[in-house]
């Protein structure tokens, strides 16, 4: 692949978009929020209780109701969960990262749709999916086919 000088200026203009995310206002609350998240022991408590857990959630769902554990362990798997994410700093930290994943979403949306209004941008969020209710794979039910 060559270099022109039009690729250069695009990978400038694309270093000078990731300097703008990494030193924006949101990006900042997301570091702090994971911080927060990683430096309070009660919270990593229940993330690693609810990792262990896990291990064993996988194995009883090899065997379904019939392993003998089945009951007791959904049981537990489901309070862990809800304990982990009630957690203000895990609360907290699962907001900001929504908000980092909408301001990328974002950024995407804009760089697609400065080349062509055609191109089609995977943002996973369905508010940032071109207004089809049901996607593309909707059968034709969007209009788009």
């Amino acid at each position: 692949m060559l270099a022109t000088s039009e690729r250069v200026e695009l990978l400038d203009y694309a270093e000078q978009l990731a300097k703008m995310v990494l030193e924006s206002d949101i990006v900042e609350h997301y570091r702090i929020c994971l911080y927060k998240m990683q430096s309070s022991r009660e919270t990593q408590q229940k993330i690693q209780r609810f990792a262990k857990l896990k291990d064993l959630y996988e194995e009883v769902q090899r065997f379904g109701k019939y392993h003998p554990d089945y009951k007791n362990v959904m049981t537990q798997i489901r309070q862990y969960k809800r304990e982990m994410d009630l957690d203000a700093n895990v609360a907290e930290f699962k907001l900001a990262e929504n908000d980092l994943q909408s301001l990328l979403d974002e950024i995407s949306l804009h760089v697609g749709r400065s080349v062509s209004e055609h191109i089609k941008v995977p943002t996973g969020n369905p508010f940032f999916d071109n207004g089809h209710s049901s996607g593309c794979g909707g059968g034709g039910s969007c209009g788009c086919s």
